[in-house]
């Protein structure tokens, strides 16, 4: 069987492109293939099964458990998660794996509520359960079937799952701290006692989940919005055309994960409102949506003021007094879940009744219709988006859609031929811009931290805030990426085609800048190089330098050193350590091994296992910087030598311990040297 990476559904071998969401089936992880990920792991338990199936025939039990794993499951999968394995009543399942969505941890935990909040469904069985939810790195075997009984995540963030489950309050939802910690501010918690689990020295800590705080696929959004007034000014001025001259028009703002589409786009309706026109927002969501037209349907029903907590007859009343053309309340009934037996045999009579309603809308009022994450709408949807701008006419209606960029992958030719469209690319904050959020965000920290920050952040707003707060929180520019940051740009990294995202990885290796010589070595196929290369510029995750350091050899860089980050750590050790070999025979083969090249070498020999060659280029490399005064660089370069040497090196271990001493002697003076000569 073949399993997709985008979905993660399996397909017989042989197919080409997956049942379930049409990828071409290139794209399916190969068996074997393993990688290092964050994932969410959730452990459901019953409470007091054990005792209760001592009485119970083999076959009682069979017929008790099945409805309780169906229901469970069919939770935890709607929201993305993949079931890894039944333990007798106990069921785990894996949300970032095979496929992360840069949002698994909330995820995760809203399953484990809906799951929480849905047993009392299973009257019959009266079942009650205890929940935990932990988030952590793990090795993800791509290629296993969980079905089969084979080994799908690996780790310590499932053993402590399990840890936790067993302190879970009965019906309640446990989490770990790195859960707690990535999904606070979407989800109410209530602090718990730290959990002394077995295997681990100090305790646990641990939150009980209450409920979720807003709508999912919502953010709470920060109160600055910088760097903007371009933006807002050309969507100012479609809005004055469309509501003055009633022309249609659509705009789609298209931009990565945490660009700030959301925000510009909450200004913006401002801005509407205060001029008079009327705003309604809908979402499409990657998981639990109740129909195609969700987004849609629930615009209609802020149109029309029907609550989620309406009956359906109150719902209905509402509806057939908002519109009154009784085809066109009917055919949106169906759209809104209001009428199940109804259905409509042709589609354009459907869109026809949408149309009909939403221009009876805009004769009243200037209306804007927000539409955000369609990167993630069914198609149904957005044919219907492009049919509306494409036959509304004489009407003061704006169509405001927010996507990432993997909307062109679906929909190449979006908006092609439409009477008024606009596409607005939004992109990073500039270095000026970035660095004024940053500094907002850090308060009375200095500026050079914030310069650090908005550079390390690459003009990601998002990214600018979670990386503020993860300073804030350990007092210092250090620590690892915080898991919010790494979700997005794994997820980003997911939407790539295989052989695409492969060659991302590769790159990795070679360091924030590479060489096209160093992956024909790493892939040993430089046949797709060029096509790849060029593709991976397009999406604006690479950029090719005019100038090479290496003569006749194209240079690369990573546009957001973040991105080369979470690619590298992708990779599991043994993985990393073949690639660093290969590119450390690529710089020996092109390069004089002088200057930063000896540093590199001595770097990926290292991590390519092997520490006597990584020795002899440190020390090298240290020698190289002593004799340009760069003393603190040195002293760095022979640190690391000293660690590879073996103890029973003798003199050259005492030469390196000698070496390093002068050269921290000498960093620590040459300041003072400098003062004397600017003072003589």
């Amino acid at each position: 069987m073949l399993r997709c990476s985008n979905c993660g559904q399996e397909n017989p071998e042989g197919a080409r492109f997956c049942l379930a969401c049409g990828q071409p089936l290139e794209a399916a992880a190969p068996a074997g293939r393993d990688e290092r990920r964050i994932v969410s792991v959730v452990f459901v338990d019953l409470v007091g099964f054990t005792a209760r199936s001592e009485s119970l025939d083999p076959e009682d039990v069979h017929a008790f458990l099945t409805p309780y794993h169906d229901f469970v499951s069919r939770e935890l999968e709607s929201f993305g998660g993949v079931v890894e394995k039944f333990i007798g009543d106990a069921i785990v399942a894996v949300f970032g794996a095979p496929t992360a969505y840069g949002d698994d941890a909330e995820r995760a935990v809203r399953a484990a509520l809906a799951v929480r909040d849905g047993v009392h469904q299973l009257r019959e069985l009266d079942v009650q359960v205890r929940i935990a939810v932990n988030t952590g790195e793990a090795l993800v075997s791509l290629g296993a079937r969980p079905e089969l009984g084979e080994a799908f995540v690996t780790g310590d963030v499932v053993n402590t799952a399990s840890r936790l489950q067993s302190a879970a309050p009965v019906n309640g939802v446990i989490a770990g701290q790195e859960t707690y910690a990535t999904t606070r501010d979407a989800i109410e918690y209530e602090p718990a006692e730290p959990v002394q689990a077995k295997g681990k020295a100090e305790p646990v800590e641990a939150w009980v989940a209450v409920r979720p705080l807003h709508a999912a696929g919502e953010r709470r959004q920060s109160g600055d919005l910088v760097g903007r007034s371009r933006e807002l000014d050309a969507l100012r001025g479609i809005w004055e055309r469309v509501s003055g001259a009633s022309v249609p028009h659509l705009v789609t703002v298209l931009g990565p994960a945490g660009i700030g589409k959301t925000r510009l786009a909450q200004e913006f309706e401002g801005l509407v409102n205060e001029l008079g026109g009327r705003s309604v927002r809908g979402r499409a969501l990657p998981y639990r949506e109740s129909s195609a037209y969700f987004a849609f349907s629930t615009q209609v029903k802020q149109l029309c003021k029907i609550y989620e907590s309406d009956s359906p007859e109150v719902a209905l009343a509402k509806l057939k007094e908002r519109v009154r053309d009784e085809t066109v309340a009917g055919h949106l009934a169906i759209l809104l879940g209001l009428d199940p037996e109804g259905s409509v045999d042709d589609r354009e009579e459907l869109f026809f009744s949408v149309r009909v309603f939403i221009e009876s809308v805009a004769r009243e009022r200037p209306t804007m219709l927000v539409l955000e994450d369609i990167h993630w709408a069914d198609r149904g949807l957005l044919d219907l988006v492009e049919l509306l701008a494409a036959r509304l006419r004489d009407l003061p209606v704006l169509i405001l859609t927010l996507a990432r960029p993997e909307l062109l992958d679906a929909r190449p030719a979006w908006g092609g031929g439409l009477p008024a469209y606009s596409a607005m690319p939004l992109s990073p904050l500039n270095a000026a811009e970035a660095e004024e959020l940053a500094q907002l965000k850090l308060g009375q920290m200095r500026s050079e931290a914030a310069a650090k920050l908005a550079d390390t952040a690459g003009g990601n707003p998002l990214f600018i805030e979670q990386l503020a707060a993860a300073m804030a929180e350990s007092s210092g520019a250090g620590g690892s990426m915080p898991t919010t940051i790494r979700g997005i740009l794994s997820a980003r990294l997911d939407a790539l085609p295989a052989q695409e995202r492969a060659l991302l990885l590769d790159a990795a290796v070679v360091g924030k800048t590479f060489w096209r010589g160093a992956l024909e070595r790493i892939a040993g196929d430089g046949a797709r190089l060029s096509e790849l290369l060029g593709a991976l510029e397009r999406r604006d995750l690479i950029v090719r330098d005019t100038g090479s350091a290496i003569e006749g050899e194209q240079q690369f860089g990573f546009k957001h050193v973040l991105i080369r980050d979470v690619a590298y750590d992708l990779l599991p050790r043994a993985g990393r350590r073949e690639r660093h070999a290969r590119a450390a025979e690529f710089f020996e083969a092109t390069t004089s091994e002088l200057g930063e090249v000896a540093t590199a070498l001595a770097r990926h020999w290292r991590d390519a296992g092997e520490p006597e060659r990584a020795l002899g280029y440190f020390i090298r490399a240290g020698e190289q910087a002593e004799h340009g005064w760069a003393k603190d660089q040195a002293a760095i370069l022979y640190k690391e030598a000293l660690d590879l040497a073996p103890e029973d090196a003798g003199q050259r271990l005492a030469d390196l311990r000698r070496r390093l001493a002068l050269a921290r002697a000498a960093a620590v003076h040459i300041p003072d040297a400098r003062q004397l000569i600017r003072e003589s």
